[in-house]
């Protein structure tokens, strides 16, 4: 499986000119993404059949490509498998795979997930920032939040976001306000 370990692993996900946090999930040596219909993460994937998980540690990635999109320079032009795909031009790793859709449901697509290539740009170690985990957290609960506004939705957000003022550093408090920019 390479970079990716059992279970649902968090990455900022690139299709073409496109970038948002997705999970891949890596169950019993098979790898899939659940994707809901309307985004443009769905419609390049269901377009190109190619997908991009991208690993970084910066949390304001994770934010902007939540609720905006990148410009064009924030992406890179590689081959994977005979493939040219896009990854983020500032990750540490990544991995390519062709996907394929499986299922549909009303709301949803299941797409398999076969490896292309992947790559390490960045060696470096990093220790586990409960900061950073807090704004992946406070991250995916503000893209269910922004659809309905349920308090109990963002009485979590307030939680994750405490704790990243706690335990974050200066990156993981800036990806905070960010966030909190974006569900005024």
């Amino acid at each position: 499986m390479g970079l990716l370990r059992e279970g649902i692993n968090e990455v900022i996900a690139t299709t073409r000119d496109n970038a948002a946090p997705m999970g891949i999930i890596c169950r019993n040596g098979a790898l899939s993404m659940v994707l809901f219909k309307g985004s443009h993460t769905e419609a390049n994937i269901r377009r190109d059949g190619w997908v991009v998980a991208n690993v970084t540690h910066d949390p304001a990635v994770w934010v902007r490509t939540a609720f905006a999109d990148l410009p064009a320079d924030a992406f890179v032009e590689i081959e994977a498998g005979g493939r040219a795909v896009q990854r983020l031009a500032a990750c540490e790793a990544w991995a390519a795979f062709a996907a394929t859709v499986r299922h549909e449901t009303a709301e949803t697509y299941f797409v398999a997930l076969e490896p292309l290539g992947e790559g390490v740009l960045d060696l470096a170690v990093q220790a586990h920032n409960r900061g950073f985990a807090g704004i992946i957290e406070a991250t995916v609960h503000a893209t269910r939040y922004v659809m309905g506004r349920d308090p109990a939705l963002k009485a979590l957000i307030d939680h994750h976001l405490a704790i990243v003022r706690k335990c974050g550093g200066p990156r993981e408090r800036e990806a905070a306000a960010l966030l909190e920019e974006y569900l005024m």
